[in-house]
């Protein structure tokens, strides 16, 4: 059983990083950023990249390695992130929701078979993975590697809630979500916010990337694909657009996923996890912890 619990809550974790990108933009713009989970691919090579250039201080001491490589990682992929938003979205944020909906899925085709033609269609094997030695909680077998990856995770998703909680440039945030165009009556530069968000909620899951890639050891280029439909699942469950929501949507989205494997199997692990998403829309479309909004017309 406890096992089991920390299973659920290391898995949680990872959703919860990524989920936090996708509630950003939407509680921002309103948008449904599907080519979000392509960006925790994209900071998996990212990561990658970097550690090829390191050589030597990967041998030498793998922990300050996976840092540099994670720090480097997060600020490429929240470039990317906001190139991606000037690009694809930014023209058109007037548009109809349907517009930037296939744009969105458009963006993470490109993202994905752009990687496929620049690195090869070949998994590609980190250099650097954590030590898999652990110790015993309460009969639950818990390894350094997964305890290190839960306190990043954990630090990223703190530091994130109060830089939006009380912060200048999370109460901007927060205005913008509310109402951008009395915002930008007020001196708010609104183009300047939402890329901002972009570069923060891209470089969490670029922070994801790497660390999965660290810990599993293993990368390529259509992982993003299934981790971006449970990020969004996990978003549903928390109430999208709630941070806090969003970050308690991926820790029990990770414990239905590790209970309901344990239960059914790991080859329902999926449908599992996909319908509580169904069950969700269906009984509290808001999330957990999620609130109507009134649309503006």
């Amino acid at each position: 059983m406890s096992q089991l619990v920390w299973n659920g809550l290391f898995l949680g974790s990872f959703y919860a990083l990524v989920a936090l990108g996708y509630s950003m933009v939407y509680g921002v713009i309103r948008l449904l950023n599907f080519a979000h989970g392509d960006l925790y691919m994209l900071g998996a090579f990212s990561g990658f990249a970097v550690l090829g250039t390191l050589g030597s201080l990967v041998r030498s001491s793998t922990v300050l390695a996976l840092l540099v490589v994670l720090v480097c990682a997060m600020v490429l992929t929240g470039l990317a992130g906001m190139v991606l938003e000037r690009v694809a979205y930014r023209p058109l944020r007037a548009a109809p929701r349907l517009s930037l909906l296939i744009t969105a899925v458009g963006a993470s085709f490109a993202l994905e078979y752009g990687t496929r033609i620049a690195v090869g269609p070949n998994p590609k094997v980190y250099q650097a993975q954590l030590s898999s030695t652990g110790f015993e909680v309460a009969g639950a077998r818990i390894s350094v590697a997964q305890l290190m990856l839960v306190a990043v995770a954990v630090a990223l998703m703190a530091g994130l809630d109060r830089l939006v909680r009380h912060s200048g440039q999370g109460r901007a945030m927060r205005a913008v979500a509310l109402d951008p165009r009395a915002s930008r009556l007020m001196g708010i530069d609104v183009d300047a916010v939402v890329s901002r968000t972009f570069f923060i909620g891209s470089a969490l899951a670029g922070a994801a990337g790497v660390m999965a890639g660290a810990y599993y050891g293993k990368i390529d280029f259509l992982m993003g694909f299934l981790i971006g439909l449970k990020a969004f699942t996990a978003a549903v469950i928390g109430g999208i657009g709630n941070m806090r929501g969003t970050m308690l949507g991926g820790l029990l989205l990770g414990l239905l996923e590790s209970f309901g494997t344990d239960w059914l199997g790991g080859e329902w692990r999926d449908v599992f996890a996909f319908g509580c998403l169904i069950l969700f829309l269906t009984l509290r479309p808001t999330g957990l912890l999620g609130e109507r909004v009134k649309e503006r017309v």
